[in-house]
């Protein structure tokens, strides 16, 4: 595949050998960054090329993916990217059978209005409630992450346009269906878990916990409480940390384990609060040979989001067996179902989670029945092998359908 074409700044870092049997040619646009566990089931679908916006602050893939994958790198301003993504797709679009675009944003927009000149079926991956994630900023600033009405706004008209011309949509929880659904537009909407959950690693506990506490480092007494979301308005970490100050204020020998990127900003807020002395706080570990020994050496997992699309902490902590704790909001009430799969609380409330963890703690009973009850559901609806089959199934459909319309690609150029 020819790449280098596109533009000067196109870098291909990885190419795929020939299959016996040729896989279908799949195109990933990133407009922000994307989880290893995606690039690496999707290249062990399809023949993938990753075109990604370049990130200043973070990285483009959460940790290097162990696979062999076509990787492009675009401009870092998202304007930028959208040309740039523009031009790579009608320089390229022969070289591939299928585009999938992250977000509903502007560089889905694009993809979305190249497919009307390429005919290449085209869906965009909705992993999050872009507007309601903003809207947090609003009551809950933080460093580099201003809250600008005009901006906001920006948001909703790219989605309300993209809902106008899109192919398809692929959603991970019926939450977002509803939220897409709700720009105006008539797309199917298909719910694919990606990147689901790999249940040979995430599983319940084979050993000792005072065993996989000692391997990962983690104090031999008290209870752990695994918070792993990312450092973000929308993730109310201040709820989980406010929560946390009650508890020890109460007596409970309590840890707060925090892997998750933003880990420093986390700790000078537990300092701020008093907690600090409490706070095990890395950034986030390799997901396949560390985080699921994390879960398995914890007591309990929190998801204190003020928004969430679907949120994998806590179907990751129910594959591993513990119980779990999240507010009750978007995606998390499909899987945290309060009395039957773990604890729900009103988002933002510290008292009531609060209560929650000691739940927990003081029954342990329950907690064992709610968590035989989510690995039930996680097993059932969330095997990362069926959400790719699904994922398979679906952009094959479309491509049968695309050629046997025999749809004749116009030339951009």
């Amino acid at each position: 595949m020819n790449l280098n074409s596109a533009t000067e700044s196109t870098r291909v870092v990885a190419s795929r050998s020939e299959p016996a049997t040729p896989r279908l040619r799949v195109c990933y646009l990133i407009e922000s960054g994307t989880d290893v566990r995606t690039v690496e089931g999707l290249a062990a679908s399809f023949n993938l090329t990753l075109v990604a916006r370049r990130m200043l602050d973070g990285v483009e893939i959460s940790h290097p993916p162990d696979c062999d994958f076509n990787f492009v790198h675009g401009p870092s301003a998202r304007g930028r990217f959208a040309l740039f993504a523009a031009n790579f797709l009608r320089k390229n679009s022969s070289q591939f059978d299928y585009i999938l675009a992250q977000g509903y944003g502007i560089t889905a927009l694009v993809a979305n209005l190249m497919s009307m000149f390429t005919a290449l079926p085209t869906a965009m991956v909705i992993v999050s409630p872009v507007e309601a994630y903003y809207r947090c900023r609003q009551n809950n600033p933080q460093p580099g992450k201003p809250y600008r009405g005009w901006e906001l706004k920006l948001f909703e008209a790219a989605a309300r346009v993209n809902a106008r011309i899109a192919h398809r949509y692929l959603v991970p929880s019926d939450h977002l269906g509803d939220t897409v659904r709700a720009h105006g537009g008539k797309a199917p909407i298909d719910l694919v878990p990606i990147y689901g959950v790999d249940l040979s690693l995430f599983q319940p506990r084979s050993r000792s916990q005072s065993a996989l506490k000692q391997e990962r480092g983690l104090p031999a007494s008290g209870h752990v409480i695994f918070f792993s979301s990312r450092i973000a308005p929308e993730k109310d970490s201040d709820t989980m940390l406010a929560a946390l100050r009650i508890l020890l204020d109460r007596g409970r020998d309590l840890w707060l384990l925090h892997r998750s990127g933003g880990y420093v900003a986390f700790r000078k807020e537990a300092e701020r609060i008093g907690v600090a002395h409490r706070l095990i706080a890395t950034d986030a570990v390799h997901p396949h040979r560390e985080l699921p020994m994390d879960y398995q050496a914890s007591n309990i997992c929190v998801q204190a989001s003020r928004e969430e699309g679907l949120g994998f902490s806590p179907i990751e902590a129910m594959a591993c067996g513990v119980p779990v704790v999240a507010s009750a909001v978007g995606g998390l009430k499909e899987t945290v179902i309060d009395g039957r799969t773990g604890w729900s609380y009103p988002p933002g409330d510290a008292q009531r989670l609060a209560r929650c963890i000691e739940e927990i703690l003081d029954n342990p009973a329950e907690a064992e029945r709610r968590s035989r009850e989510g690995l039930r559901l996680v097993r059932e609806r969330f095997d990362h092998r069926d959400a790719f089959d699904r994922l398979q199934d679906v952009i094959a459909q479309d491509c049968r359908e695309s050629r046997g319309a025999g749809t004749a690609p116009r030339d951009p150029g």
